[in-house]
């Protein structure tokens, strides 16, 4: 199945459900950062996400309980992927320099990053 990119509405909600891994809407919402949604926006997000693929529902009686298909991982590689081809046209040198230059890195951090950039060159 091919990722698709989700809104930050859905990428709130998916947050929650990543992190609860099996939970009702009422639950959802009672966890989403002020101002928090209504009960029934998070209904709405969660049927959206579940036409992405994003997660399945199963019901408990008359209670929709929802959990997720996308690990968390696999959506964070592919949300990284999109915005280091878009907007550092995949060079890791592009990236580093954004990150040294507009986020004031330390030596020692900048050391890190060139590391971790050489060993995902190599694979």
């Amino acid at each position: 199945m091919s990722l698709k990119e989700l809104t930050k509405a859905e990428e709130a909600v998916m947050k929650q459900v990543w992190h609860l891994q099996k939970a009702t809407v009422k639950e959802i919402a009672a966890l989403m950062p002020d101002p928090k949604p209504a009960y029934t926006t998070v209904a709405t997000v969660l049927k959206v996400l579940k036409d992405k693929g994003f997660v399945e529902a199963g019901s408990a009686g008359n209670v929709l309980t929802y959990f997720p298909l996308v690990k968390e991982d696999d959506y964070r590689r592919f949300a990284f992927d999109k915005v280091f081809s878009t907007y550092f046209d995949g060079s890791y040198e592009n990236l580093v320099s954004f990150l040294v230059e507009e986020k004031r890195l330390d030596e020692g951090a900048y050391q890190r990053l060139l590391e971790a950039a050489k060993k995902l060159k190599k694979k």
